[in-house]
């Protein structure tokens, strides 16, 4: 029971994962809380679920994926739950890349380019931070480490 305790919650007390946690967790709250709720300027479920139908993504999937990035992203700014969340947002941009975004190549279409999507170099960096925070766990200042701190 212990090492599914660890598996979990498990923390370093880590002023880096902090950082790297705080800053995933807006950026996905913020992305996720546009598509599943119209927020910040978003279009809201029903839109997300029509455009991703158009990549042959069926709408429970759709849904998923915007509460994933949403929770996901509110559950790592409070750091609880910290790893299943990164694991569930390295998912989502695994998705991401597969059906948006390697098919435009590595780098962001800052230039906007006409008829040419972004590439999947932010959502390599996401992964990566993601990444971090699943191996070493939330950091100080987290719900998680209140569960199952180690590394003191």
């Amino acid at each position: 029971m212990r090492d599914l305790v660890d598996l979990m919650f498990g923390t370093y007390p880590s002023w880096s994962h902090l950082v790297v946690r705080l800053a995933l967790g807006v950026v996905f709250f913020a992305h996720g809380a546009q598509k599943a709720f119209g927020w910040f300027g978003g279009r809201g479920l029903a839109a997300t679920i029509s455009g991703f139908r158009q990549m042959n993504i069926p709408p429970a999937a759709a849904t998923l994926a915007a509460f994933v990035e949403c929770f996901g992203g509110l559950a790592l700014i409070a750091g609880f739950l910290a790893r299943p969340a990164a694991l569930g947002l390295i998912v989502v941009m695994l998705v991401a890349i597969a059906k948006v975004h390697a098919r435009h190549g590595f780098f962001l279409n800052f230039a906007l380019t006409p008829g040419k999507g972004h590439g999947y170099e932010f959502n390599l960096a996401l992964i990566a931070m993601a990444l971090s925070i699943l191996i070493g766990g939330a950091g100080v200042l987290s719900i998680d480490r209140l569960f199952a701190p180690f590394g003191d």
